[in-house]
């Protein structure tokens, strides 16, 4: 599946440039430890958190996650976003909580 159909079947807000929403979504990890993400993270995982500050982009990079999904309507300020679209890291953002997040990308995949 790609983040632009996970983005679409999940109703997300896209916070970031869509010129890069077709990588693909391999897995899910949960995570807001960012030291544990590093390890911890797959390939193409869609990772759901609530920590919203610039070094989650290059945790993201790092791991070469599909995307950043922020959960339980956690946004990103600006610079965050910027950092992001200068990484081509996609940023999306969702009302529902982590598991939720989880549990339907599991049926997706």
């Amino acid at each position: 599946m790609k983040v632009s159909e996970l983005q679409k079947k999940l109703n997300l807000d896209v916070l970031t440039n869509k010129d890069y929403e077709d990588r693909d979504v391999l897995g899910c990890y949960i995570g807001d430890l960012l030291s544990h993400v590093m390890g911890k993270a797959g390939q193409g995982d869609a990772w759901i958190t609530i920590m919203n500050n610039i070094n989650i982009v290059a945790v993201a990079s790092l791991t070469e996650s599909a995307c950043i999904i922020l959960c339980e309507g956690v946004s990103a300020d600006e610079k965050v976003i910027e950092k992001a679209d200068s990484e081509e890291i996609v940023i999306l953002k969702s009302e529902l909580s982590s598991y939720q997040l989880a549990v339907e990308i599991s049926k997706m995949l």
